[in-house]
């Protein structure tokens, strides 16, 4: 089976969704989660913080350069994701439009680099 990244775009500068409404989405995303988990599918899930808690690293020159702030310089960042195992892409874009139903977000569905197999082995 593949891996696929199911990553959640999110607006971070968007208004603030109510207490009621963000109660109905931590429920709806615990039961995807539930349906992950007993499916099979569920490897890691994970939110993350706002972008600006981001430090970016780069330490192609040589030696590492740090910068506060996310990377990119754009309205959406990436607000959380779920690595999950899917048998082909159908399954996988399946997986990400229930995702982005529990999370009322959009979702980019990605799958991983598959790795060449090893003669050796």
């Amino acid at each position: 089976m593949n891996q696929y990244l199911l990553a959640v775009h999110t607006d971070f500068d968007a208004p603030a969704t109510s207490e009621d409404e963000m109660m109905a989405a931590f429920a709806a995303v615990d039961e995807f989660n539930a349906d992950l988990a007993s499916s099979g599918a569920w490897v890691f899930a994970g939110g993350l913080q706002a972008p600006d808690t981001a430090t970016i690293v780069d330490a192609t020159a040589g030696s590492a350069v740090m910068t506060d702030g996310p990377y990119a310089e754009t309205k959406e960042q990436l607000g959380g994701f779920w690595v999950v195992t899917a048998p082909d892409l159908d399954a996988a874009l399946d997986l990400g439009a229930r995702a982005s139903v529990a999370c009322g977000e959009r979702i980019e569905v990605r799958p991983f680099q598959v790795e060449p197999e090893d003669d050796d082995a």
